[in-house]
This record gives C-alpha cells, structure tokens and sequence, in this order.
C-alpha cells in the first residue's frame, strides 16, 4: 500500500498552516503498515506550472501511489472535516498566493458538476472520533485551491491520467493554537490532529480488492 499525504503551505496572511506542519511530522514519523509520501501544494490555482494542481501532478508522477489523500486548512472550522464532494467551481473570497481571485469559473471546462471522494470518509471520520478527537462528514470542500485540487484529482482518476491512483480524497483541518491565539476562534493542538488523522489513514491501510 502507497499513500500520497499533502498539505499546503501558509496562506491568506498566516505564517501557520496546520496542514503543512501535519505532512511534516507524518514525513518524520510515517505510518505502520504502508509506504507513505508526502508533499507540500502551493497555494496558486490554475492548472500553470507553478500551481496547486500541477505540483500535484508531478508528486503522483515521482511516487505512484495507490491512494492520494489531501490536507488543507479550514480556519474557522471546529472539527476534523473529512470532505464528500469536489465540485467544478473556483470562485474565491481571497486572492491565491500569486494574488489572483478567481471569480464563477470551473475547475475543469466541460467537466462533471461534482464528484464523490473515493476514500471510506465515513469509516475514516469514525476512526478519527473513537480517539476522542472532533470529526465530522462535510459536504462542502469550499471553493477555493482546496476544493480545486480534490476535485482534479478525483477528475484526473476518472479519465485514466493516473494509472495507479485508486482512491482520493480531501480532509479539511482546524486552525493551530497559534493561530487562534493572533485571530481568535477554535483550534486543535497538532498533537490531536495527528492523532485523529492518524487513525482515519489506518482505516486505508486495507486490500483493495
């Protein structure tokens, strides 16, 4: 079993990106039972070559993993959100971290309105709670870079531009108590998050029949 683990690197003003520091420490400590990659995403849409979805790309290229899972950061969330739906829409409250705000506009000309993850969210979010760590199923990655990469990568997979990648998804984090501590609002300690991500990535580490 390979997995693709990422996160992206800070963005809208924050120095922290709880998603980041996550795929780091999973980087040093990887996981039982599987051969776990990792990469840090840009914050830039688009499909250019220095952009979320590109950098992407080449990660699946370099590690030919059998399951990609995303993080991201949702600031004022107050659970663990294991994503259930990628929709084709990019319209963004803030500009990227190249400064461009995408208004109405699909991820994918021409593509699906949505797709389903492709992860047991379900299995995986109950995981997460039996650690005593808040965790929810959401509907809604957003429509920023976040939703932008789940929804390619799920795109991606259904056309056959990844002939090893069986499963996708996107789990959205709460903000770090750094962060509340200058912006206010709820957070989990890394620790915590690990351990609730931790147990939700065991939950893949099954045949895939």
């Amino acid at each position: 079993m390979q997995i693709l683990l990422t996160g992206f690197e800070p963005f809208g003003g924050s120095s922290f990106n709880p998603s980041s520091a996550l795929v780091a420490a999973f980087a040093a400590e990887g996981l039982l039972g599987c051969v776990l990659t990792t990469a840090i995403l840009p914050v830039i849409g688009g499909d250019g070559p220095t952009s979320a979805r590109a950098e992407l790309r080449r990660a699946i290229e370099a590690h030919q993993p059998h399951t990609v899972v995303c993080l991201g950061e949702a600031s004022k969330a107050t659970h663990i959100a294991f994503e259930r739906v990628a929709v084709n829409l990019r319209d963004e409250r803030i500009a990227d971290n190249a400064g461009r705000q995408c208004r109405d506009e699909p991820v994918v000309a021409g593509g699906p309105a949505a797709y389903f993850s492709t992860l047991p969210t379900r299995a995986m979010r109950d995981a997460c709670e039996g650690e005593g760590v808040p965790a929810l199923l959401s509907m809604s990655a957003g429509s920023f870079t976040c939703n932008e990469i789940f929804y390619d990568l799920l795109h991606a997979s259904s056309i056959g531009d990844f002939s090893t990648v069986r499963r996708g998804g996107f789990i959205h984090l709460p903000q770090l108590p750094e962060q509340a501590a200058v912006r206010g609002g709820t957070s989990i300690s890394l620790e915590h998050l690990m351990l609730g991500v931790r147990s939700s990535l065991r939950e893949l580490i099954l045949p895939l029949g």
